[in-house]
């Protein structure tokens, strides 16, 4: 079993291109399978440099010190917004996607956000039941520009339930 780690990415450094590199290959599955096509493709080097600034942040997992997934953090009043969750293909199915959903959790409870909140597809089943796996529920559909039907769902974690 190699040891996992969750970190904050700083703005600058040698694993941003790695990080950009494991969006890019983990979205690329998804090409023909979702449409519109996911933005990830067109994810540059600067768009991960500035989301790794704060007040955005990135998380990412490290197996043996290898970026091997990662997620975008991106503060909005009291929701934190989750993003670009990623696992390297070569990686999948030893926890990373939950370890990193669970990290995200824990860093919104301690600087004080009332929610978590993300978008996915509306075909990608798996994903969505991940995240009802992790306490998620659906609060809404959209449609991207263009599209007369819906084409993501967003999925909200309540932190504070008395709210």
């Amino acid at each position: 079993m190699t040891a996992r780690r969750i970190r904050i990415l700083t703005g600058e450094g040698p694993k941003l291109a790695a990080i950009r590199e494991l969006i890019q290959r983990a979205f690329a599955e998804q090409d023909g399978r979702i449409d519109p096509p996911s933005s990830a493709g067109r994810l540059t080097l600067d768009d991960v440099r500035a989301q790794a600034r704060p007040p955005g942040r990135v998380l990412v997992a490290e197996a043996d010190g290898v970026p091997v997934g990662c997620l975008f953090l991106v503060p909005e009043g009291e929701v934190l917004h989750i993003g670009k969750l990623a696992v390297d293909p070569s990686a999948r199915g030893r926890g990373h996607a939950r370890a990193l959903m669970i990290a995200a959790e824990d860093f919104a409870r301690r600087d004080g956000y009332a929610r978590l909140e993300l978008q996915t597809r509306i075909e990608l089943m798996e994903n969505h039941a991940l995240f009802r796996r992790l306490g998620y529920v659906e609060t809404a559909r959209a449609a991207h520009p263009g599209y007369d039907r819906a084409t993501s769902i967003t999925f909200t974690r309540n932190l504070n339930p008395e709210r």
